[in-house]
């Protein structure tokens, strides 16, 4: 029978309690979130809901073509100057998704005879840009600058360094200033997809880049995403007008795909322009991730010291990351379960994201419905 296997591995998946559901959520939820990646409680901020809605009374439902036919409006090119400047960096190119932006930077800046090295804790859009480049890849182990520069020592020709600012599994932050100095060394770019770091790091919530001041170096590119700290959608590559340029005339994601839909650009222009006026927003999300791991380590649980806003507690196996997972929704509480294949390792975990907007007391609440549903 045609597709035959699809249903041996749904079999698989099962017996090995590897199965994944959508669960749609209401409008009006009453769980408390821990699960979402929106950071800094934008989503739902009465002034990036009206962002949406007055892009969308303007400009329309949607971008009605890619960006360099009809789909790039007036509101784009806002969002860009203004991101970028905030940023630190030069230029900047909104896409319809972080993972597209991702696409874009990896194939872009790997052409046919690079060499690309890429952290084996990347995320899957950095691992997909690999393998779609032209170039070759290798990957080295996790935030090892040192495996990095052996890498490209051996290579004495174009490369590119690949790697998250903080990793989404764990919230750990690379090492960038260490990976910028290997790069320097041999004359490699470096290219950091900071989806994590913009919002939460940074002075203000700049982002990792500007953190360690690597923000608009002429070797340093970076991507984002809208969706999390911004509570939008879409996605953004930073670096030097000439990379911008050089993106917008042949990244495939970029020339291929329908804009950016003018809703979501107003909406993350709106969130901006809010953090601008309220940068106190990142250095509460880190204060929230910070008390939550030294509360549940506290209570005996094994988590991993959070870098900027994700909090991530191991469990035993991966069912009983599903189970705790479905004990702390029942109990009112929504947490990520995170287990193979999307975590590296191979341990699973519940992944908690420190919300900004989070009060103490339903910090309390979270703390104590985790610890009492542990398996």
């Amino acid at each position: 029978m045609a597709f035959g296997w699809i249903d041996e591995q749904a079999d698989a998946r099962r017996r090995a309690g590897l199965l994944r559901t959508l669960r749609p959520r209401s409008a009006d939820s009453p769980l408390l979130d821990l699960a979402s990646n929106d950071y800094l409680g934008l989503a739902r901020h009465p002034e990036v809901i009206e962002g949406a809605a007055e892009a969308a009374r303007r400009w329309g439902g949607g971008a009605t073509g890619s960006r360099l036919v009809t789909g790039t409006t007036e509101l784009h090119g806002e969002l860009e100057r203004e991101l970028a400047g905030f940023c630190g960096f030069e230029a900047a190119l909104v896409f319809s998704s972080g993972y597209a932006a991702n696409l874009a930077a990896v194939t872009a800046l790997a052409p046919h005879g690079s060499l690309i090295v890429s952290d084996a804790g990347n995320h899957a859009s950095l691992i997909d840009g690999c393998r779609l480049a032209r170039g070759a890849t290798q990957v080295v182990a996790h935030a090892d600058p040192e495996a990095v520069r052996k890498v490209l020592a051996s290579d004495s020709g174009t490369a590119v360094v690949v790697s998250d600012t903080v990793f989404s599994v764990d919230g750990d932050a690379a090492p960038l200033g260490e990976l910028a100095h290997a790069c320097r060394e041999f004359g490699a770019g470096l290219l950091v997809d900071d989806a994590h770091g913009l919002g939460v790091l940074g002075e203000g919530g700049r982002g990792a880049p500007y953190a360690v001041g690597l923000a608009g170096a002429p070797d340093v590119v970076a991507t984002v995403t809208l969706s999390k700290s911004l509570g939008s959608q879409g996605g953004a590559v930073l670096g030097p007008a000439r990379v911008i340029d050089h993106l917008v005339n042949t990244a495939r994601t970029f020339i291929f795909d329908t804009g950016l839909a003018p809703a979501a650009t107003g909406a993350a222009l709106a969130a901006l322009r809010l953090l601008c006026r309220e940068p106190e927003r990142a250095a509460r999300a880190r204060e929230v991730a910070t008390r939550l791991h030294t509360r549940l380590t506290a209570s005996g649980l094994e988590a991993v010291r959070p870098d900027a806003a994700v909090v991530s507690v191991c469990a035993p196996t991966p069912e009983r990351a599903v189970r705790w997972a479905a004990d702390c929704r029942a109990a009112g509480l929504a947490v990520g379960c995170f287990r193979p294949p999307s975590v590296p390792d191979g341990v699973s975990r519940l992944r908690l994201t420190a919300r900004a907007d989070l009060t103490d007391g339903q910090l309390d609440r979270a703390v104590w419905v985790i610890g009492e549903t542990r398996p």
